[in-house]
């Protein structure tokens, strides 16, 4: 019986598509806040929770975080209010916004006459998307925002008449510029505006099927308020976000401006090597596809669509040396939709499914090999264990924890933002006088910054592969 039902693709994949996302739930809970993009986001957020600051957004207490708009962060500190601060309730917001996409591709797949579970399966096993898939970060809204509003445009114009889709196109245009701002319109407009010019008559159904007065003040009811008071609040704001991280972000190499770290250099055009290897192996065989196609491809209204929703962002970014391969997480979409299209055409199904299985198995196999030896912890980057380990030696007694130069987020997080920064020797002498016991965190390529003569004044407490933490004697 169960030999005959794994040669039913459909069973496959919906075994295939429930495991993942259970295993992916799982590491949701079991795997520390990574540093240093992951940590940073859910510290915001747990700062926002803490400090009922709800408007402007906190890298740390009373510095304001202008980079990014707060959607992501409110859905982060909205789940500690529910779960309590802790890594699972940073990143389920985001685990739900992807499983929420899976399940609208699934039905629209359904309605096509494939399995409802093929678009999950081919999302989940693709690195970028798996990866996001619970990852606290600003690009899962910004997907889960570009890719209602594309399906929004699509359903609208295929239907005869004005639907719910219609102003769910400008919701999701709203949220986006609470998700990562202007990036949105770049992003969505020119693919739209493109595939519209592939038939004239498009822009007068367009006229005709979307409520475009109604809507724009929609979008602006949901997006303005939060520009105005953030500017409010911290004026200069809006000239930082909407020229730094809009513009010198993306035209200057090694941007100097950036107020929170320093710019991902990146050769131009190293979008498409990430979309070659974080796409793994659905972009190839796409490619292979569209060319086999290559003369009907514009002929289909659907194809034409998928097409250039696909390739827009990453010739977008051919152009930019700040880049990172986060970028690509919006065209999973496209390219998922582009599979299930065509999925009926391949004769060799079993294959692709057993190739494209083999990411998500790597990852299973590592972590569970990792937890088995207990090495986990100290492969992880991340101080969460270190610093948990410090609270079983102490009994959770307070006892002040140093940082030197920088602070890891993944310690502000785990130590409840108690965490301070020594940056100078006459700081670090003056607290090392103190003649209280403290805790003093180093990473290990910093080690040799010290002076001798402070490092014989501590104890090696707890280590791992990047970092030590030693206690005054």
């Amino acid at each position: 019986m169960i030999s005959e039902k794994l040669k039913n693709n459909s069973f496959i994949l919906y075994i295939s598509v429930i495991l993942i996302a259970v295993f992916r739930l799982l590491l949701t809970a079991t795997i520390p806040l990574l540093d240093k993009t992951e940590a940073r986001y859910a510290e915001i957020a747990r700062i926002m929770q803490e400090t009922n600051q709800w408007i402007v957004l906190q890298i740390d207490y009373g510095v304001p975080f202008w980079a990014k708009p707060p959607l992501s962060t409110w859905l982060s500190a909205g789940s500690f209010v529910i779960f309590g601060i802790n890594e699972f309730a940073a990143r389920f917001p985001s685990f739900i916004l992807s499983i929420i996409l899976i399940i609208i591709a699934g039905k629209m797949a359904k309605k096509s006459g494939v399995s409802f579970y093929l678009p999950g399966f081919i999302l989940l096993t693709m690195p970028e998307f798996l990866i996001h898939t619970g990852v606290v970060s600003t690009d899962t809204t910004l997907e889960f925002c570009v890719a209602i509003m594309m399906i929004s445009f699509w359903q609208t114009m295929k239907s005869e008449g004005k639907t719910y889709w219609n102003y769910l196109f400008f919701v999701a245009l709203g949220l986006g510029f609470l998700a990562k701002g202007p990036l949105i319109m770049v992003l969505t407009f020119p693919p739209l505006f493109l595939w519209c010019c592939l038939d004239f008559n498009r822009f007068r159904e367009l006229f005709s099927k979307f409520s475009i007065v109604i809507g724009l003040f929609v979008t602006a009811i949901i997006a303005v308020p939060w520009y105005y008071f953030a500017e409010q609040e911290t004026p200069g704001f809006l000239d930082y976000f909407i020229v730094g991280e809009h513009y010198k972000r993306f035209v200057e190499s090694g941007w100097k401006g950036d107020l929170y770290g320093s710019g991902h250099s990146q050769p131009k055009g190293m979008i498409w090597v990430f979309m070659l290897i974080f796409t793994l192996p659905w972009f190839q065989v796409v490619l292979h596809k569209l060319w086999k196609n290559r003369t009907t491809i514009l002929k289909n209204d659907w194809v034409s669509f998928l097409v250039l929703w696909m390739f827009w962002t990453p010739m977008f970014f051919t152009i930019s040396s700040n880049i990172l391969h986060t970028y690509l997480l919006p065209i999973t979409i496209p390219m998922m939709f582009l599979m299930v299209h065509w999925w009926e055409d391949f004769t060799q199904k079993k294959w692709l499914i057993r190739t494209a299985l083999i990411f998500p198995v790597i990852v299973f196999i590592a972590y569970f090999s990792l937890v088995a030896t207990g090495k986990l912890d100290n492969y992880m980057n991340s101080d969460k264990y270190l610093l948990e380990a410090l609270k079983v030696k102490t009994e959770n007694k307070e006892i002040p924890l140093y940082y030197w130069k920088d602070k890891n987020y993944s310690g502000q997080f785990y130590s409840n933002g108690k965490a301070q920064v020594v940056k100078t020797e006459m700081q670090l002498d003056s607290v090392l006088s103190s003649n209280k016991q403290l805790f003093f965190v180093i990473p290990t390529k910093k080690k040799q910054e010290i002076p001798q003569k402070y490092l014989d004044k501590m104890t090696l407490t707890q280590s791992n592969y990047k970092t030590s933490i030693f206690t005054t004697k």
